[in-house]
């Protein structure tokens, strides 16, 4: 079969001929989202698995990357860098720690009309070699909003402006040539394999490509414990069928049922178990033998028509009751994965692995998987505590705490390989307030930000670790958007931790901030502050502020607060203001920049007093930075030349 034309683009990304890496064997270095351990020390989640990336390791395959450029497989590598391996090239790692499982993070080709393929990666250690089956089946989207996987697909909006041509297509004589596939993106995916037995430190896992180009990006490895056994309803005597083989939605609903009427919990032992629906729940426990051995897995299937909440599919989830009928109570969720079968974004679909609204819940060490979203609560409902879940391969977001949802907290969750922002807040109609996201791991959203905040009252976003945001978004971001509630009270970043943030916004044609706050329907009237967060390797700005063009003269963003922040390494500024308003700073130190410490464009207006936004120094701001830009000096760039810094260190 030829590959497509777009693999090779991909493949290559912006740097031109990859070349080839060493294939000596060595020891293969344990990272944290591409970063040394020690630089993300005390932020992100804690996880059970080690991460090693592919460019790190012995291979005779070919290293692609670093590259930040969107649509390309690079950019949405981890690390911006990874291995493609031929047929018969292979990549190897060297285990830390002893090991029964691993995870591999990988990419291969789309069908040449869309749809995916299947592929063998052998697995091969001292003991024996395993197959696993690869599958783009849940990869390759093109094209706009809300995206196709149809690789020859005409524009899905040629009546919007698209940077391509700088043109609306539909509006434009003579019509632009718009080139196919439009726009590539989430080209990878991940499986876990479970090896059987225990490898010792040192030993080594080989992955080899047998049929088709194959591109590692990382392994992850850890020492999964046995299954475990806790006294509870099971729901295999209710019919349920551990083998996959016949769906068990009704059988697990019948062991719920039961479960509540004797106050017990229900367990899932190990086992796959087909669930082809949602799984309504209400006061009750539902646990599993671990996320490695209890699986709860199923399709995605066509309604006859449409739902009342506009659904025309539904697939696997556990889903509590709607707010407008009282919501669910003391729902508590543990230990089982959920893998669905979400191919294609539909934004009225609910196919989530959780949802529903669910208060004084819990849900705790899920692996969730090609679902729509991970976990999305439509409130109002409060208390909720997310908590040690593995959130990937997401067509859209991870956690939405949408509309109405109080006192609730996701903490230690990892998320990686999103379609859309990985964790939100979404204030819509009905404020949220007093939520915290804390010590949680995001890597690689393909689209949107990290962690996003709109609007709401009281908010907490503290000691997260986020990194590699590929386009239309950034690492932290908090906006007066999409119909949210007005930000009040008080809305804190304190001590997280960005790397290679930043990307380049499509429509503006500037570079975001690893953080940035945007103002298009309102100001912030929270009071904003920013405390102890470490901003490495930004591709662009650390901090952007920036109003909608059509609105700059209306609303400003003001007295924010700046302090104890480490910048190491822009590729253009520190803090690049596009909005009227003010901030402070204090102990904010940079180093590697590479323009101007501010880009001050203010409202545009450019008075001779100087750039509307002001800046206050309030002392113990190193580097150089801040000073020569106060009060108020308008140093306006927006596209100057981006130096890459060299690669963050300790400080």
């Amino acid at each position: 079969m030829s590959w497509p034309v777009l693999l090779i683009g991909a493949l290559l990304g912006a740097t031109g001929i990859p070349h080839p890496a060493d294939a000596a064997p060595r020891s293969t270095a344990v990272t944290r989202a591409a970063l040394d351990p020690a630089l993300a020390a005390g932020g992100g989640a804690t996880v059970a698995f080690l991460e090693q990336e592919a460019e790190h390791a012995a291979t005779n395959g070919t290293v692609i990357g670093p590259d930040r450029t969107a649509y390309t497989l690079p950019a949405e590598a981890s690390g911006r860098s990874a291995v493609t391996l031929d047929p018969g090239e292979w990549v190897e790692f060297t285990l830390p720690r002893p090991a029964n499982a691993i995870t591999v993070r990988y990419s291969i080709p789309d069908a040449p009309g869309g749809g995916g393929i299947t592929a063998p990666l052998a697995v091969t250690t001292r003991h024996e070699s395993r197959t696993m089956t690869l599958t783009s089946q849940y990869s390759w989207l093109y094209n706009q909003y809300p995206f196709s996987d149809d690789p020859r697909a005409d524009l899905l909006h040629p009546d919007w402006w698209i940077t391509e041509c700088q043109c609306v297509p539909a509006a434009t004589t003579p019509a632009p040539v718009i080139t196919k596939p439009f726009r590539p993106a989430h080209f990878y995916d991940e499986q876990r394999l479970l090896l059987g037995r225990t490898y010792r430190a040192g030993d080594r896992i080989r992955l080899t490509a047998r049929s088709v180009p194959t591109t590692i990006d990382l392994l992850d490895s850890e020492l999964a414990g046995p299954p475990k056994v806790v006294s509870g309803v099971n729901p295999v005597l209710f019919g349920a069928d551990p083998s996959g083989r016949r769906d068990s939605a009704t059988a697990i609903e019948r062991a719920v049922a039961y479960a509540r009427k004797v106050h017990r919990k229900v367990y899932l032992p190990p086992g796959v178990f087909q669930v082809n629906r949602h799984i309504v729940v209400d006061d009750v426990t539902i646990t599993g033998a671990g996320n490695w051995h209890t699986v709860v897995k199923g399709r995605e299937v066509a309604l006859a028509e449409p739902a009342p909440d506009g659904s025309v599919h539904t697939g696997v989830g556990f889903y509590g009751r709607a707010a407008a009928e009282g919501g669910s109570r003391n729902v508590h969720l543990s230990d089982f994965a959920i893998q669905g079968d979400v191919r294609e974004r539909i934004d009225t679909d609910q196919v989530n692995g959780v949802g529903g609204a669910m208060s004084d819940s819990t849900v705790d060490g899920l692996y969730i998987q090609h679902t729509k979203v991970g976990l999305w609560f439509d409130g109002p409902m409060s208390n909720m505590r997310v908590t040690n879940n593995v959130i990937v391969d997401q067509i859209a977001d991870g956690l939405n705490f949408h509309t109405g949802v109080t006192g609730s907290l996701a903490r230690d969750n990892f998320v990686r390989n999103t379609g859309d922002d990985a964790l939100a807040m979404w204030a819509e109609k009905t404020a949220n307030a007093g939520n915290t996201f804390d010590h949680n791991t995001v890597q690689s959203p393909t689209l949107a930000n990290g962690i996003a905040v709109y609007g709401g009252r009281d908010t907490t976003v503290s000691n997260n670790l986020v990194a590699d945001p590929v386009r239309e978004g950034s690492a932290l971001h908090a906006g007066t958007r999409f119909g949210a509630e007005p930000f009040t009270g008080s809305l804190r970043f304190t001590n997280n931790t960005t790397v290679r943030a930043g990307t380049f916004e499509l429509n503006w044609r500037i570079g975001l901030g690893a953080i940035w706050l945007y103002s298009l329907e309102g100001g912030f009237g929270a009071d904003v502050r920013v405390t102890g967060d470490h901003y490495l390797d930004s591709t662009y700005n650390a901090i952007m502020l920036v109003a909608e063009w059509g609105v700059k003269d209306l609303y400003s963003i003001d007295n924010l607060k700046f302090k104890d922040i480490r910048v190491d390494g822009t590729g253009t500024s520190v803090l690049s203001a596009r909005a009227a308003g003010s901030a402070s700073f204090e102990n904010v130190d940079a180093r590697n920049v590479g323009a101007a410490g501010v880009n001050n464009c203010g409202r545009f207006g450019f008075p001779a007093t100087g750039s509307e936004f002001g800046l206050t120094d309030l002392g113990g701001n190193d580097g150089g930075w801040l000073t020569p830009y106060l009060p108020n000096t308008i140093t306006c760039d927006d596209r100057p030349p981006v130096v890459a810094p060299p690669g963050p260190s300790k400080w």
